[in-house]
């Protein structure tokens, strides 16, 4: 901070000011190469769909998901996304299927699925407290999830 004796009034008007000026320059930056920030977002959702979207979900809704199976599906979801946008968009590399790199998830978010059930499957179940902590996440009973998992540790 250039001055930390300054009161909250005046830095929240310098984080506003700050805010408006990284804003402007992220338009004019845009404004520029319209198609290739497009691009960048449509990887970001894709990298993200890929590497979080099937564990997380298994996570919540299938109590046999595991921790391995969870990181493994993730890994290789994420991984087998960045190879084919890494490989299509720099690497000279063909289009599977004819599919663009900017839906590059359509092939991770499978084998995501696929990696975290064979993993959570062949490495021990989950604890029971765990289970029912995922149960407590998935129904609603009015008890607050976070108060629940802290008892499970005690």
């Amino acid at each position: 901070m250039i001055d930390p004796k300054a009161s909250t009034g005046r830095r929240l008007t310098v984080a506003r000011v700050l805010l408006i000026v990284v804003a402007v320059i992220g338009a004019y930056v845009a404004s520029f190469q319209p198609a290739v920030i497009v691009s960048m977002v449509a990887w970001a959702f894709s990298l993200a769909a890929a590497g979080l979207f099937v564990p997380l979900v298994l996570g919540i809704w299938w109590k046999r998901t595991t921790k391995a199976g969870a990181c493994a599906g993730m890994v290789v979801g994420f991984g087998v996304c960045l190879y084919y946008l890494v490989g299509t968009q720099f690497g000279g590399m063909e289009l599977w299927w004819g599919v663009k790199n900017i839906s590059s998830g359509l092939f991770g978010i499978p084998l995501s699925l696929i990696v975290t059930v064979v993993v959570s499957l062949m490495t021990p179940a989950p604890s029971r407290e765990m289970q029912e902590l995922v149960d407590s996440v998935r129904l609603p009973g009015g008890t607050m999830p976070l108060v629940a998992a802290r008892q499970i540790q005690h």
